[in-house]
């Protein structure tokens, strides 16, 4: 007979949560349902950046059921990374940062709603390199999950069988339970503390997709008088076709370039216009705040 033990199994992950629960929070969402958010370090939060709406109150309900106001320092759509402040909060330790993650490795996610603890395990499903999200951002290592985690669950932290903390839950899309990696948040928290947002590349032009026989792209719909697209001569009508050589199908290909690390690089855009072909050079700027 097996040694395995689901009782002491059972237990564990059920420490694991509890342990976890005093760095973690919830709050309502500008969608009117729960989120999570937790303690990251220096008495900062972290929470899911498409939940926490700019100018909104934000009020941390914490694992003690105690509320706290929480300022909102920074976001990060790119990565996804809200950063709070909340006041008063628990001067709770950080939790650890995990080690080699691998596929098959057990995954736990751990929540809060209204000051109670949520917690769901599952495994890790694959690990793969570096990637780029469809908002531009780098993200260091893709993290996918094999585990069934509700909506309060989003913005909370992901465990390994150590308690250590992988990154925190996102869903994308199709409701798809993914990791933004540790390090990810550490480099993004860093330049939220500093700056209170993380720069974003800017055309400045509106695009719609086209595909017209061989010729794909994004058309030109809409020019910024002050953006870069206006001062490097493009048209309205123009068919962006390629960047640094690389085709382009459509506008979501260029969004996803215009990462953090592209305002103030020069790129040669390919285009159509008129049915012939030329290139343009420009300087990606950055995103004005909204």
């Amino acid at each position: 007979m097996s040694d395995f033990n689901l009782s002491a199994f059972s237990d564990a992950i059920a420490d694991i949560g509890a342990a976890a629960a005093p760095a973690t929070a919830s709050f309502a969402t500008h969608q009117h349902r729960t989120a999570t958010a937790f303690h990251w370090r220096d008495g900062y939060f972290i929470a899911a950046e498409e939940a926490v709406e700019a100018g909104e109150e934000i009020e941390l309900t914490l694992s003690s059921g105690d509320k706290v106001k929480a300022e909102l320092v920074g976001r990060d759509p790119s990565t996804g990374i809200a950063l709070l402040k909340p006041t008063g909060a628990p001067d709770v330790p950080p939790l650890a940062k995990a080690g080699t993650v691998r596929p098959g490795h057990l995954a736990i996610a751990i929540g809060s709603s209204d000051g109670a603890a949520l917690a769901t395990f599952g495994t890790v499903g694959e690990v793969g390199p570096a990637w780029r999200s469809m908002r531009g951002g780098t993200i260091d290592r893709r993290i996918n999950l094999a585990v069934n985690a509700g909506a309060r669950f989003e913005g909370g932290p992901v465990l390994d069988a150590n308690g250590a903390l992988i990154g925190m839950l996102l869903f994308g899309p199709r409701r798809r339970a993914l990791v933004m990696p540790y390090e990810t948040i550490e480099r993004a928290v860093a330049t939220l503390r500093e700056k209170g947002h993380v720069a974003r590349g800017y055309l400045g032009a509106g695009l719609h997709p086209i595909r017209n026989g061989d010729t794909h792209g994004a058309m030109v719909m809409s020019l910024d008088d002050n953006g870069p697209a206006k001062a490097a001569g493009l048209h309205l009508g123009d068919i962006i076709v390629s960047w640094n050589g690389e085709a382009v199908y459509g506008p979501r290909d260029l969004i996803r370039r215009l990462g953090p690390d592209s305002a103030g690089a020069a790129v040669t855009l390919g285009l159509v216009r008129g049915g012939e072909q030329r290139d343009v050079v420009l300087t990606i700027g950055e995103k004005p705040l909204s």
